[in-house]
């Protein structure tokens, strides 16, 4: 059928597979932040049933690093509301690119649908395959 189209609804098309493509990695980050603000909301309230005094540690890359107690959840609730932003901003994005989709799909099934009285799409043409 993409042979059969206009150059005007093949851009469409191919702005509509952008769109997707951008979609899904969106969609992709927004679970990846979701999932890493859920496993900080966890450690934060494992946290606050710890002993103040219990030796800590942290990972910084390979390393475990010794960490004290106020430190650990200074940094603990920075990253969950870091993470909260994030995951807001990813929805919002989401959001756009979802609508943007929505607008360019009803462009194009106008275009196609002006262009499918006569001519090159009418009887034997898209249709009929």
């Amino acid at each position: 059928m993409q042979g059969n189209l206009p150059p005007e609804a093949q851009e469409k098309l191919e702005e509509l597979q952008d769109l997707q493509e951008t979609a899904q990695k969106v969609a992709a980050q927004k679970q990846q932040a979701e999932s890493t603000l859920t496993e900080s909301e966890t450690a934060l309230d494992a946290l606050e049933d710890i002993d103040e005094d219990t030796v800590m540690y942290r990972e910084v890359g390979e390393l475990l690093v010794e960490t004290d107690y106020e430190t650990a959840h200074e940094d603990l609730t920075d990253k969950v509301d870091s993470l909260e932003v994030r995951v807001e901003q990813l929805k919002k994005q989401e959001e756009r690119v979802q609508e943007q989709f929505e607008s360019l799909q009803s462009e194009l099934q106008q275009m196609l649908q002006g262009g499918a009285g006569g001519g090159p799409m009418g009887p034997g043409g898209a249709g009929g395959a």
